[in-house]
């Protein structure tokens, strides 16, 4: 359902105030809206973090792989 123009101007209207009075809410308003249009999944802000921990995360997995191969080829070797 499609909004006349009046409405449009209204709505804006009360976004302005919502900027104003409230500027971190307007910030998730604006985020959550950016998703639903099919924007960014994660805003900026959280998406260096996310990254690091990611790529801190998977090191560490191919650090525990390469100690397990190491002990089971010495488990074989020494049997």
């Amino acid at each position: 359902m499609s909004l006349s123009g009046r409405e449009r101007r209204i709505l804006a209207q009360i976004e302005l105030a919502l900027e104003r009075d409230d500027p971190e809410l307007a910030k998730r308003v604006a985020a959550i809206n950016r998703i639903e249009a099919g924007g960014d999944l994660f805003p900026h802000a959280y998406g260096d973090r996310l990254r690091m921990w990611a790529l801190a995360h998977v090191w560490v997995i191919f650090a525990v792989g390469a100690v397990v191969i190491v002990l089971l080829l010495l488990a074989v070797l020494t049997t």
